[in-house]
């Protein structure tokens, strides 16, 4: 099955396994590139969705894993977390710091391990869906697997 994934997939799943996760990457049919269109995909509630947006925050990329319910209060998590600034990184920032496009970006599988903030309000869902590494790719996780993975500190972003 792992032989079927895209390239970028197989990096994740890999990340997965050696993290000890071992819910299974899911090929959709269709692009799922917005937490509603996967929760739709999936009949999951969109709140369970963690959708994986990078930022960019005092020179660095910022990974923030949110739940699908909701946006990020860039100034409010600044303040939060003791940033100058966080803004929506470019879709080459993105690139070049997950390896992914924006749309399947995973919590895992970057080149380099990203600063990560994890969303509380994730923590509401007994099983979250994250992007695979393409807009085609999901796979279920729990929260504390999903803080474990990424070594984020759990915050309120919105």
């Amino acid at each position: 099955m792992t032989g079927q994934l895209p390239a970028r997939s197989r990096i994740v799943h890999e990340s997965l396994r050696a993290a000890g996760i071992g819910g299974d990457i899911v090929v959709l049919p269709d692009a799922a590139s917005t937490a509603s269109l996967a929760a739709a995909a999936l009949g999951v509630e969109v709140g369970a969705i963690a959708n994986s947006l990078v930022f960019w925050s005092d020179g660095e990329p910022l990974l923030v894993m949110t739940s699908g319910a909701h946006r990020v209060d860039t100034a409010a998590l600044a303040e939060r977390i003791g940033r100058e600034s966080i803004r929506r990184a470019s879709a080459e920032q993105v690139r070049g710091a997950t390896g992914q496009a924006i749309g399947g970006v995973a919590p895992t599988g970057h080149p380099e391990p990203l600063q990560t903030v994890v969303d509380e309000d994730l923590a509401a869902y007994p099983e979250i869906w994250a992007a695979g590494g393409t807009p085609h790719t999901v796979f279920p996780m729990t929260f504390a697997e999903l803080v474990a993975l990424t070594g984020g500190s759990v915050v309120k972003v919105d």
